[in-house]
């Protein structure tokens, strides 16, 4: 079941078009919005040795002169550095500004290849073609791009919305389990802050822990309302100025615990698992949440195949230091998004640090 989902901004709206087979079909789409006729490819040796050839011989079709530039797999390589092998060949092929940058790969391929186009020529086109799920329900959407700090997670970026977002689902038949599981994290996110149908439909659902056992009509399901979800926020606030936050739900603890493990032991998907569990137990401590709506969220966690526990050896002192690098803070204070029912939650930095230790002391690995 194909769909288009409206991305409605004051200065530039934008679709998200859900096609199974899509793929072959990026050119004709991106030949409707006028865009120049240069293009630059940007990925990682994985994702484009399965479907560089497609989306080059896509391109190609219908005009576009392309050039490609491939960046190593990895957070840990989402980088300045990669982000200027960007650039260079951004100049070595003399890109112009009605030119466009295509994000063809996971979310760390859309953030650099985002943040690259929102600051060469001082902003060129940017057309995200996520090849995960993580990046098909969540980091495509909403123009949020970046790289890491060594220091920190996200910490340079800016917001620069893509021209369009084309998801082909039938490119998560080549994804890992684990990968799939970690693009899972943020559909059930999407659940708990946003849409309480999403997440009943999620828990009827007898296996989640990999693609092969979500049938087609459960995926596309997942994929429109992941993305209408996404859009309906950053609709309202695309800045973050506000209700845009509650998008991190899981994210202020999972993005430390990220960071403390050096990106290499948990993947992104997995941390926000364990910091919606963490966030889910604060608002249980602090009388905001039921403990069953809690015990739903950790269940449908678990059976996703996520873990609900700290990483081992993860000091706790170490985790609670770290959330003061957290993009959130605010006056010195920690902003947690914290449920208040399965569909709702709140921004609050009343949570007390003992509160915070409390809650990851019963998370550690017995």
């Amino acid at each position: 079941m194909d769909s288009v989902i409206g991305v409605n901004l004051p200065e530039q709206s934008y679709q998200i078009a859900v096609v199974a087979g899509g793929l072959d079909d990026l050119g004709v789409w991106m030949s409707r919005l006028k865009l120049g006729k240069k293009v630059l490819v940007v990925s990682n040796p994985v994702i484009f040795k399965k479907y560089g050839e497609r989306t080059l011989a896509a391109l190609k079709l219908v005009g576009y002169e392309v050039s490609t530039c491939t960046l190593p797999a990895g957070e840990r390589y989402k980088t300045l550095k990669s982000v200027q092998k960007i650039y260079d060949v951004a100049l070595e092929n003399r890109l112009e500004r009605s030119s466009t940058v295509v994000a063809l790969g996971g979310g760390v391929v859309g953030d650099m290849a985002g943040f690259a186009a929102a600051t060469w020529l001082r902003g060129i086109n940017v057309v995200q073609v996520p090849t995960s799920l993580l990046a098909m329900v969540d980091s495509s959407v909403g123009g949020k791009t970046g790289v890491n700090h060594p220091q920190g997670k996200n910490l340079i970026g800016a917001f620069y919305q893509p021209k369009f977002v084309l998801i082909d689902p039938s490119v998560l038949k080549t994804l890992p389990p684990r990968e799939f599981r970690a693009g899972m994290a943020e559909v059930i996110k999407y659940g708990i802050i946003w849409d309480a149908e999403l997440f009943d439909k999620l828990e009827a659902a007898k296996r989640l822990d990999q693609l092969r056992y979500v049938d087609e009509e459960l995926l596309s399901l997942i994929l429109a309302r992941s993305c209408q979800a996404k859009a309906d926020v950053v609709g309202k606030d695309e800045k973050e100025a506000g209700l845009r936050a509650i998008l991190n739900y899981g994210h202020t603890i999972g993005h430390a615990v990220e960071s403390l493990t050096g990106y290499k032991l948990v993947n992104h998907g997995e941390a926000v698992a364990i910091g919606m569990v963490a966030a889910g137990q604060i608002a249980v401590q602090l009388k905001m949440w039921k403990s069953e709506e809690a015990q739903r969220q950790d269940a449908l966690i678990e059976k996703t195949g996520l873990p609900t526990q700290l990483p081992s050896g993860l000091d706790i002192d170490a985790i609670v230091d770290s959330l003061q690098t957290d993009k959130k803070v605010k006056d010195g204070k920690v902003r947690f998004i914290l449920p208040t029912q399965i569909g709702a939650v709140t921004i609050t930095d009343q949570v007390p640090a003992d509160v915070i230790r409390q809650v990851l002391r019963q998370m550690q690995v017995s």
